[in-house]
């Protein structure tokens, strides 16, 4: 037995030495790469000491350009070789753009009768691909059609391939490898040497490491029916249901690296990834760069869509049901034009901030101007009337501020008589003229305008729907006394919740931005006297500039990622889809794990949302983060929460059953913590204890001072994270905060990639094993 054990280890290590030795040819030639950018940093750098503004734009380009190039090749050295395939001859000799042959299919003679064969072709993986001098691969990109075989290959359908490797190091050494045979029937040589088989299977390998605070990739396990999805065209609507632990987010995430890969060029307006919470967001942020993309991609949470508008924080779930209603749409059509009218009127200010004013005292109750030498003036009819004219179309409010003026003009000329003045057409629009520029300078009539038709913004009219009174007007036939109610008083809070941000979006667009014009350079005498206005040419933006303020500006893109687009509401899916109006999209989701209560509605808006592209659908039917064991668990309550549907199938057993425990003496803080210590015990990475939204604060306070590795989130913020052990606590509190709380409890029960623990209490009834009543079968 030592000396089998003796003979492997052998095999192992010869295997990892022949991948070393590769790895060192590689990190060599990205050493070579890396000092041609950099001479092509320099040199441009030289260029711009010519002065002229030809050789100064050429220098920028290639500074832009020679800056990216070092920059990712500086970025790749982590982890930057992982897998390796071994093939057979292919049918042609057809060699694709990264070196590679293109054929998929072996060719006829490739496996000899007594099933024997020889590796034609050897190609490493890795994040980015390298040539050698000679342009041969060294590496090629994952996202290469060269590397599709390493993802693809199964032993039911190998193709070309006969052994995949996958390869761990760390910076340039290389730990170990794990070996999948795709064709076990062949005896293949290399070289003229056997081919050597290592390890029992990378996925498992991959599986069972301890997580972080933050998302690995999973470039080097993705399974074929993931990269498939992946690798799917761009056009339209790419649609992809799957449970938990499928690999949904790793998927939208290599996704996005894969399509700019495929065409850099069509996906250079930006792709944006939408994230249901900023934990997530801070989860997966650095997934990204590790796949050689950044800079092009935006991850934002649904909190964080629209700029100046950062939300954190929740509401209760009978607020959030009013607020993500499309029935909020009427209501914000009323009072983006309301709150120009009524006894009080809003003076809008930038920080959002409302004064309010009684009419009697308000300058907007009358406009008095003086002209040709008398007082003209309209009265609270006069500009009543003038008002509902302007606001009878349906353009943006603060865009017809233009027309009221115009119309005010208009009713003041008329009552000034002054069209009988001259018979001649031309002197009478002279004096028109004449009229319009001199009312219109008039500090009475500036200050009327000004409060009359302010203009206003999102933040300021969401606040003044906090007003009970005004807002019933405006929800009349919309919204029930209760719900108005209820609305009013969460708006009177300070702090912006989620959901208000899917408002705010909708007032910017039924209010409008006023186009303002750019601000010219201040006349500095200096420059006269100096003549170094003629002299310095004006400095245009460079290339690198003016892709980072496109990225800052950018409010739509060329593709959308949605993650967990099942939780959207459809005031949410109007504000996304804003971002996507010219956009190809994909859509991830799980209808299982809806925390919304009314699928049917977010539905219809996300259909609004996509039009009438045609969509193609994929379905992720593997769970790869949770053992059998919690698995089983969790299917419990899906059977309830949503009866017929299937959970995927995990992939592996541990044969660690979920442990349930009742809490002690009514103390349900130091149940909580005792469990946490257990688990920290236990496994090397993190442990996520959820709770139902109403306690998050509470239990946070409870476990103050555990340390990094204990996390404590709502029920709401577990989508889509995973921890190496979890602690559920009160099942029933979770089921019961919401109509989608059996939904909201399935996702906080698949969250643990090792072990789970369920607390209960009174409320959750538990037998005397500790099993709650939800999950007794």
């Amino acid at each position: 037995m030592a000396a089998q054990d003796a003979a492997v280890d052998s095999v192992r290590d010869r295997e990892i030495g022949i991948e070393q030795d590769h790895l060192n040819q590689v990190y060599r030639r990205l050493e070579e790469k890396i000092h041609e950018a950099e001479f092509l940093m320099n040199d441009a750098a030289q260029r711009g000491q010519v002065g002229t503004p030809g050789a100064l734009a050429e220098r920028d380009a290639q500074v832009f350009r020679a800056g990216i190039h070092l920059n990712r090749l500086n970025n790749e050295f982590e982890d930057f070789l992982f897998g390796r395939i071994d093939l057979l001859q292919g049918k042609d000799g057809q060699k694709g753009a990264d070196g590679a042959f293109t054929s998929v299919d072996p060719a006829e003679d490739a496996v000899r009768p007594d099933n024997t064969a020889d590796i034609a072709e050897t190609l490493h993986i890795g994040r980015i691909g390298v040539l050698d001098s000679d342009y041969s691969p060294l590496v090629i990109d994952w996202r290469a059609p060269a590397a599709a075989p390493f993802y693809r290959s199964t032993p039911v359908d190998p193709g070309r391939v006969v052994r995949r490797r996958v390869i761990r190091s760390k910076g340039r050494k290389v730990l170990g490898v794990e070996d999948d045979l795709m064709r076990p029937e062949l005896t293949a040589a290399l070289e003229g040497n056997g081919l050597a088989v290592v390890g029992d299977g990378a996925l498992m390998a991959a599986l069972g490491q301890a997580r972080s605070h933050t998302m690995r990739d999973i470039v080097s396990s993705i399974q074929a029916e993931q990269d498939l999805v992946i690798r799917a065209p761009a056009a339209s609507v790419t649609e992809v249901s799957g449970g938990p632990g499928t690999g949904k987010t790793a998927v939208a995430l290599h996704r996005a690296a894969y399509l700019l890969y495929q065409d850099r060029r069509r996906y250079s307006g930006g792709i944006l990834i939408v994230s249901p919470t900023p934990l997530l967001v801070s989860y997966t942020e650095g997934v990204l760069p590790s796949l050689g993309e950044e800079g092009q991609v935006a991850i934002r949470a649904l909190g964080s869509l629209v700029d100046g508008a950062e939300a954190t924080a929740y509401d209760e779930p009978s607020i959030a049901r009013i607020k993500g209603s499309s029935r909020m749409l009427a209501v914000l059509r009323k009072a983006a034009r309301g709150a120009l009218e009524g006894d009080r009127a809003p003076a809008a200010r930038d920080n959002g901030q409302l004064s309010f004013g009684e009419a009697e005292a308000s300058p907007a109750a009358r406009l008095r101007v003086v002209a040709f030498g008398g007082r003209l003036e309209l009265e609270a009819d006069d500009l009543q009337r003038i008002r509902n004219n302007v606001l009878g179309g349906t353009a943006p409010v603060n865009l017809l501020r233009p027309r009221a003026r115009k119309l005010l003009l208009d009713a003041l000329w008329a009552k000034s008589n002054g069209r009988g003045r001259y018979s001649d057409p031309q002197m009478l629009a002279d004096l028109r003229s004449g009229f319009d520029d001199d009312v219109s300078n008039e500090d009475s009539f500036i200050a009327f305008l000004n409060a009359w038709w302010p203009e206003l913004t999102p933040r300021g009219v969401l606040m003044s729907m906090a007003d009970e009174r005004r807002l019933g007007r405006w929800a009349r036939r919309v919204l029930n006394p209760r719900e108005v109610r209820q609305l009013a008083r969460a708006l009177k809070r300070e702090a912006l919740s989620v959901h208000d941000v899917a408002l705010i979006d909708e007032l910017q667009t039924l209010l409008g931005t006023p186009h303002k014009p750019k601000k010219r350079r201040e006349y500095d005498p200096l420059d006269a006297l100096t003549g170094l206005e003629e002299l310095m040419p004006h400095r245009e933006e460079t290339q690198w500039e003016r892709a980072e303020r496109l990225a800052a500006e950018r409010t739509e893109y060329a593709h959308v990622i949605v993650d967990e687009a099942q939780d959207l509401t459809p005031m949410q899916w109007r504000m996304v889809g804003r971002r996507g109006r010219q956009a190809t999209w994909t859509i991830v989701g799980d209808a299982a794990q809806s925390s919304w209560s009314y699928p049917d509605e977010a539905a219809e808006a996300r259909d609004e949302a996509l039009g009438s592209r045609p969509r193609r659908r994929f379905t992720l039917t593997v769970n790869y983060r949770n053992p059998a064991e919690i698995a089983e668990l969790a299917a419990k309550v899906l059977k309830l929460a949503m009866p017929g549907m299937e959970s995927p199938s995990a992939v592996r057993s541990t044969g660690v059953r979920p442990r349930f425990s009742v809490v002690r003496d009514g103390d349900l803080a130091a149940s909580v913590r005792e469990e946490a210590q257990r688990l920290l015990d236990q496994v090397d990475g993190t442990v996520g204890v959820v709770v139902a939204m109403n306690r998050r604060e509470q239990a946070r306070k409870w476990l103050a001072g555990f340390g990094e590795r204990v996390v404590t989130l709502g029920s709401l913020e577990a989508k889509g994270l995973e921890y190496d052990a979890t602690v559920v606590v009160s099942p029933a509190e979770i089921a019961d905060e919401s109509p989608a709380g059996l939904r909201v409890l399935y996702v906080a029960l698949t969250r643990a990639t090792q072990q789970l623990t369920v607390i209960s209490a009174a409320r959750d009834e538990p037998d005397e094993d500790g099993v709650p009543d939800l999950l007794r079968d």
